[in-house]
């Protein structure tokens, strides 16, 4: 299968290329740099110079293409465009500024999954997007067959599962693969992980909200790409599916493995400490958000192997960086 993937260097992204080419497929990468390009020439893949705003570019790299694995996403300010980046900083009032971001993110990976669905070509076109597991309704067990929830803290990326939708019903075997707000390994630099850790390193302390028994459900990234790949393979139209090895870690565990290893107290943290020390994280932190993966495990055979989030703070690469 000729396969179209974007955020192809990044952390998950990465992953997926080299699941891909191993598994005998011919990936094309999306890449924003010269150093972006020769990373997914080394991979095995073949580069495809372009920005996840910029569809015309997202148009070329899937056309021809069989299938499309979607993982970009900008997180970060600098990932957006200089337009983009303009718009929010001259849109309104400085308060607004996160609000205008997120939505400029929101708007630009809804269209990024249109451009690159409706470009496909084969007997079988097939695209396998990425979302999130914080997007469900807080507090009780997620499964695949819950809808999105407006009011949950990442709500506002329900508009990604209704592109996916949308596609499906014009012919495109689209899929939606939920990644829980953990996704750990070894090249893990910018995940709620790193800024967890580097929140606890800046101010002596791992903090967690509240009394830190909200629960976040966790994978290793390896698992997470070959699950992508499965999905792409034999996904449903309109299919949602859970990445999710560990259903949910209380936070102060996570805090606790984060304390030991930095040789750092681990407390409580009020809500204006949290505000002040975990950024876009902050919103995230006190969030309670269990999620089951039994129905993905029972409809693509998928069995997550690697080793679990608490293990691999204790033994991975986390503390030394």
């Amino acid at each position: 299968m000729r396969v179209f993937v974007t955020g192809a260097t990044g952390f998950i992204g990465s992953a997926v290329v080299r699941e891909l080419v191993e598994g005998g497929h011919e990936v094309i990468g999306l890449a924003r740099s010269d150093t972006a390009a020769a990373s997914l020439a080394k991979a095995g893949a073949t580069p495809h110079r372009g920005a996840v705003e910029d569809l015309d570019s997202l148009r070329r790299g899937a056309a021809g293409a069989d299938g499309a694995i979607h993982t970009a996403f900008f997180h970060e300010f600098s990932h957006a465009s200089a337009a983009t980046r303009l718009r929010v900083m001259l849109g309104g009032s400085p308060r607004g500024i996160v609000n205008r971001f997120m939505a400029a993110a929101l708007a630009a990976d809804r269209n990024a999954i249109t451009a690159i669905g409706e470009a496909l070509t084969g007997p079988d076109p097939a695209l396998v997007a990425a979302f999130g597991t914080m997007a469900l309704t807080p507090g009780r067990l997620a499964t695949e067959d819950d809808q999105a929830d407006p009011e949950a803290a990442g709500g506002p990326r329900g508009a990604t599962e209704r592109a996916v939708s949308d596609l499906a019903a014009r012919g495109v075997r689209a899929s939606v693969l939920r990644l829980p707000p953990v996704v750990h390994g070894d090249g893990d630099h910018a995940g709620f992980m790193p800024r967890m850790i580097g929140a606890a390193r800046k101010n002596k302390v791992s903090g967690y909200a509240g009394d830190g028994r909200n629960r976040w459900p966790a994978v290793h990234r390896l698992d997470a790409a070959h699950l992508f790949v499965q999905a792409l393979e034999k996904g449903d139209a309109g299919a949602r599916y859970h990445a999710v090895a560990e259903q949910g870690i209380p936070v102060a565990d996570i805090a606790a493995a984060i304390g030991q290893g930095l040789d750092v107290p681990v407390a409580s943290a009020t809500p204006e400490q949290v505000a002040k020390r975990y950024g876009f994280l902050a919103p995230f932190l006190g969030a309670d958000n269990p999620a089951s993966s039994t129905l993905t495990q029972n409809r693509l055979g998928w069995e997550p192997t690697r080793r679990a989030l608490l293990d691999d703070l204790q033994h991975g690469d986390y503390f030394t960086r």
